[in-house]
């Protein structure tokens, strides 16, 4: 096991070449939030765009669009179908999977809520889609939800690459082990499920693990407790999809991706300090990070 530093970070992404433009950092199709959770996916799109990503689409019911309008202009905007739940129905399938064509990442779960139309989404989208995938929050608990049932995790074609972002509880759902089980032995667990299920694997937590399907793994260094609260998954989450947009391998990207969360939190603690700090906040000094090291 490595411990991620900050030389592999800034070897893993590049400077912008001069003469690049949009197109060349990628799409991030997100299909996120819920009229109880409209912050989630303002947090993702945030975090996808503040990582690098050229485009970011967020994909939400209306309640959610109008406050990603507001808030993130640089964002754009599909309005879906609202479920009986407040959140994506399963009739925004179609016009999800005619974006999905457009898609470098397509980043699920962010606030969408734990009901039978994220199961139906996360059935009909994930699967087969011709791009990186990352699940992430209700994605999970609906990708958990198939494997009781039986059903294959679903995963992108052939050739494309599969993210999951769990905390324990969601690990302790996708596996089926005890808390307790997941606890005695993180390496081990994230190591082993990323070869079984061919995918990358983070397991937040202190010093979040980042395991790749290869059986390389990392443990991050950065971060503190000011990231325990709502919403710094939700960051998380963006961050990986538009470091993952820019070019980075799957593994490389939610490794980098984790390493930058927690050292923008590090700096935000010492502005703000652990109890004042919000996730929003980390975005100013993730910036500050880039600067530091790309003009």
């Amino acid at each position: 096991m490595e411990r991620l530093d900050e030389s592999f970070v800034f070897a893993s992404i590049r400077p912008r070449e001069p003469d690049s433009h949009k197109g060349s950092y990628g799409h991030v199709l997100l299909a996120a939030g819920s009229r109880r959770y409209r912050g989630a996916a303002n947090l993702a799109a945030e975090g996808a765009l503040r990582a690098g990503a050229g485009i970011v689409t967020l994909a939400a019911v209306e309640p959610v669009i109008a406050a990603a309008a507001a808030r993130l202009p640089e964002c754009c905007l599909l309005p879906c179908p609202e479920g009986p739940d407040g959140g994506l129905g399963a009739a925004a399938a179609d016009s999800l999977l005619a974006a999905r064509q457009k898609a470098t990442v397509l980043l699920m779960g962010p606030g969408m809520g734990n009901t039978p139309d994220t199961r139906a989404l996360v059935r009909a989208l994930a699967a087969g889609a011709a791009c990186t995938v990352v699940l992430d929050a209700d994605a999970l608990n609906a990708a958990a939800a198939m494997l009781a049932a039986g059903e294959p995790l679903p995963r992108p074609a052939a050739g494309f690459e599969l993210i999951l972002t769990p905390h324990p509880g969601e690990m302790a759902r996708l596996t089926g082990l005890a808390p307790a089980e997941i606890a005695a032995d993180r390496p081990g667990v994230a190591a082993r499920y990323a070869e079984m299920w061919g995918c990358t694997v983070v397991l937040k937590g202190h010093h979040t693990l980042i395991a790749a399907p290869d059986g390389r793994l990392w443990q991050n260094t950065t971060g503190n407790a000011g990231l325990a609260r709502g919403g710094s998954g939700d960051v998380l989450a963006g961050m990986t999809a538009g470091l993952a947009a820019c070019g980075l391998p799957a593994p490389e990207a939610a490794a980098c991706a984790v390493w930058l969360h927690g050292a923008a939190a590090d700096r935000c603690a010492r502005r703000l300090g652990q109890y004042g700090m919000l996730p929003h906040d980390l975005l100013a000094d993730l910036g500050a990070i880039f600067a530091e090291n790309y003009r």
